[in-house]
């Protein structure tokens, strides 16, 4: 069965583990742009980093110096005491190196990283709604979440080992080149090959491990969307089918797991025999040249801790590449977005009460529009009509007749394929967002609360109202009663969406939002179409408050809310067919209004 709502995050996976090119790693390094302002911080950083690495390479070299002291016949027991000294040295200073560097990596990369949150949320809410409809709000969150936690990895941790893995496999290959030549000449022929069968091992764990984690994430969806949808489930009596379907794939993620374990068993099996079978023939060698005479015994404990620290180190190489191909794929995503145009907002004003205000006269000219997605079809053709300031204007015909079109091209979610729309004269193409939509109040069908209390979501109609200003903007909405009953009255929590109200107290406390923005113009998208009719009475009697003195626009389905408008335009196939009173249109029977009246008047 096809999998529904969501994409497999192995898409996403595949997506950000780009192959490294010098185009988008030198893309990559642009967002290193946010580590200037800590600069210092990170070059100290830096050097706390070359002290820890450096000091932990001379471990091994004590160490041999350790078991060739033991041969002194001369003052064997002060030169162990000596070199176990230096030894501990080495693992303190070691210790308080390290902290210092994720001490001060740390600061680099948590503000940092913030800095890339905070642009990354600005840049959010302040692109265009045509941006949000080309992509689901799962992708946009991961921008946010997932590709900045990788970048925030390769900046605290991901850069910081690869320079270690580098600085012990350049340091450690010198040494025992050094050290023994014949050694490392034999260690060399056998260890790439170990190590290139490592990787593939690896790379294949990995790319099991990561299948699993995808297959599990579908399993997920599946609970999410059965748990969101939980009241349609037992409506059509498919708990038996969620249940088969989360079976079936909670099964292939089981397969998929047992197969990543036995290359896991496997991988481990090689470890031992290869590996450490590898070093025991390093060993077995450079005991024989001990024999010999050509190496000190010293020398060769020294030569296998190296070895190890070397294979170590290239081992640890190849996870980092692909940390390193993540880190690119998310930097060149969180880029695409940073580099997204805004909207044309004006960034100096902080409140609502400083954007200038307008009269409210609204003209549409020969308006034509096609969405940018399908061009190909047209959405609106040459609507023209006028709104002087104060009247109320209502906007009725059937579902897909472009009525929420028209709104949305007077809010500038998008811009016109043909035509203007202007306000008091002026071209909307040509004013400040902010000042367009700080003059235009919407209440919706749908009304979306924030998940904080009632007092700040009616406040988010301006931000900077006073306490006296929010009550009185509840009492004009006729919400004041019902809140105040309430035990924590305005600190009434709303829970998620406003999921704690019901749609008509929903629906007083978006209004009770709108008039304290107080508009200039205001839009109604049938406000009370899904209300009971008490609650409708109440609402509309609130909606009456809200539209004195303001330029009206209303969505309109149930006809009988508009009587009292002073124009009502109907819309069919995006073009005005009629136009005029209700006492006029009604009048006509071969008119489209007249027809919706009639239906409506059968069904009720």
């Amino acid at each position: 069965m096809a999998k529904r709502g969501f994409g497999s995050s192995g898409e996403q996976d595949k997506e950000g583990r780009k192959k490294i090119t010098r185009e988008n790693f030198r893309r990559g390094l642009q967002i290193f742009g946010y580590v200037l302002p800590y600069k210092y911080k990170f070059i100290i950083g830096l050097v706390f980093l070359a002290l820890s690495s450096l000091t932990m390479m001379a471990f091994p070299y004590l160490v041999g110096k350790l078991f060739d002291s033991s041969n002194d016949a001369i003052s064997p027991l002060q030169d162990i005491n000596l070199i176990a000294m230096g030894l501990f040295a080495v693992i303190l200073l070691q210790g308080i190196f390290s902290f210092f560097r994720v001490y001060f990596f740390a600061q680099v990369s948590e503000n940092a990283v913030a800095d890339i949150r905070r642009d990354l949320y600005s840049k959010f809410v302040q692109l265009p709604i045509s941006f949000y409809e080309k992509r689901r709000v799962g992708e946009i969150t991961s921008r946010i979440t997932t590709d900045v936690a990788q970048v925030q990895d390769a900046m605290s941790i991901t850069l910081a080992e690869l320079f270690r893995q580098i600085t012990t496999l350049i340091v450690g290959v010198i040494v025992i080149m050094w050290t023994s030549i014949k050694l490392s000449l034999f260690m060399l022929a056998t260890f790439p090959v170990l190590v290139a069968l490592a990787l593939v091992f690896g790379r294949k764990i990995k790319m099991l491990s990561r299948k699993t984690q995808d297959e599990l994430a579908n399993t997920n969806v599946i609970v999410e969307e059965t748990l969101q949808a939980i009241n349609t489930v037992k409506a059509f009596t498919n708990e038996m089918f969620e249940v088969g379907r989360y079976r079936t794939t909670l099964d292939k993620a089981v397969k998929t797991a047992i197969t990543g374990a036995y290359y896991r068993g496997a991988f481990i099996t090689f470890i031992i025999v290869g590996l450490f079978g590898g070093i025991i023939l390093v060993i077995w060698y450079g005991v024989t040249l001990v024999a010999n005479g050509d190496i000190a015994q010293g020398d060769l404990v020294s030569f296998v801790l190296y070895t190890v620290f070397i294979g170590a180190s290239v081992g640890g190489l190849g996870d980092l590449y692909g940390k390193v191909q993540a880190a690119l794929g998310a930097t060149e995503r969180i880029l695409e977005i940073l580099q997204e145009e805004e909207e044309p907002t004006d960034k100096s004003i902080k409140a609502l009460s400083q954007v200038p205000r307008v009269n409210g006269d609204i003209s549409y000219r020969n308006v034509a529009f096609s969405y940018p997605t399908r061009p190909d079809l047209q959405v609106l053709r040459d609507i023209s009509f006028t709104v002087r300031a104060g009247e109320k204007v209502a906007l009725v015909g059937p579902s897909g007749a472009g009525k929420s079109t028209i709104i949305q091209l007077l809010m500038r979610y998008y811009d016109l394929s043909g035509g203007s729309i202007t306000v008091d004269g002026r071209d909307i193409r040509h004013m400040n967002m902010t000042e367009l939509r700080g003059n235009i109040g919407v209440v919706p069908q749908e009304v979306l609360l924030f998940g904080g209390t009632i007092r700040e979501n009616i406040a988010y109609g301006r931000p900077e109202a006073s306490e006296a200003e929010i009550i009185e903007a509840a009492r004009k909405a006729n919400a004041y009663d019902f809140i105040v009953s309430f035990p924590e009255g305005f600190d009434t929590l709303v829970g998620e969406r406003g999921i704690k109200l019901s749609g008509g107290q929903r629906q007083r406390v978006a209004i009770a939002r709108a008039i304290l923005k107080n508009p200039a113009i205001l839009i109604l998208d049938e406000a009370t179409s899904a209300l009971d009719s008490e609650s409708e009475s109440l609402v509309q009697l609130a909606m009456d408050e809200l539209m004195k003195g303001r330029t009206t626009i209303v969505i309109a389905h149930r006809l009988a809310t508009i009587r009292k408008v002073d124009k009502i335009l109907v819309i069919e196939n995006g073009e005005i067919v009629e136009e005029g009173s209700h006492e006029v249109l009604s009048m006509n029977p071969d008119g489209m209004y007249a027809n919706l009246l009639r239906l409506q008047f059968e069904l009720s």
